[in-house]
Order: C-alpha cells, then structure tokens, then sequence
C-alpha cells in the first residue's frame, strides 16, 4: 500500500463557508502536493456507497444528508507518510477538541461540520482516493 498518499473531502460547510483557499494553502503549507483535486457535489447514493462503513450507526443518516447539502472538494494528497501527516494537520474530529492550529480548529464548526475528512489508513486512503478518481485523473 502507498504510504505516501492520503484522500481529503472539504465538507459542505467549509464550502459554503468560503474555505476551500485557506484550508488548501495549509496543506500546501504542510507541505502536501496535490496530485488530484475536483469540485463536486455527492448524490445520495454515492454519499451511502462511500459511507458504507457507517451505514450501521446511528448517526449514518445524518452523514449522509449532510454530504449531499452542498458541493465538496476532494483531493489525493501526497506526502511522506501522509496518513499520519495529514491526521496531524487536520486535528481531533470534535473541533473542540483540536489543537490550536490544526484545521478543524480553525474552520470547523462542530462533530459532524468539522470542515475536513482525512483518511484513517493507506488502505482507505487508495479506496477513497479511487472512489473519486480514475489513476488517469491523478497527476
């Protein structure tokens, strides 16, 4: 598994929210080169595909309502150890709980609006990544 990549969603609130330039100048920052990004907006049952994993929780629904509100802008990131990097860079999920700095601290509004997805592993980090693009769109 690639090490190297991880896969990001700016949520709809953080679109809506006017983020997408900041939120992507800190990962440029960070260090991160974006190797593919698209601005889209997820129909419902993509937002359930993707979500599969969650489909037995209970705030699934609410997951998906929320990812289907409004565009979101997803991108392959690379870096070394990116995973771990980016998961540094973004901050806890709860951004009440984030360190000063990170990205949900700053444009995140609560749990489930908490500006930014990261990827948990390099395994989800390609699926996720494939789920969006094809390896052709990757550059």
């Amino acid at each position: 598994m690639d090490k190297n990549i991880t896969f990001t969603i700016i949520k709809p609130s953080a679109v809506e929210d006017g983020f997408i330039g900041p939120i992507l100048a800190k990962i440029n920052e960070a260090g991160f080169r974006i190797a593919a990004l698209k601005f889209t907006h997820l129909t419902e049952k993509d937002a359930q595909q993707f979500y599969a994993v969650h489909s037995e929780r209970p705030f699934f629904n609410s997951l998906v309502s929320f990812m289907t509100s409004g565009p979101i802008v997803v991108a392959t990131l690379e870096k070394e150890n990116a995973v771990e990097e980016f998961r540094k860079l973004i901050g806890a999920t709860n951004p009440k709980d984030a360190a000063e700095g990170t990205i949900r601290k700053l444009y995140g509004r609560d749990m489930e609006a908490n500006a930014v997805h990261g990827s948990d592993s390099p395994e989800n980090a390609a699926i996720e990544s494939d789920f969006f693009f094809s390896k052709r769109e990757r550059f």
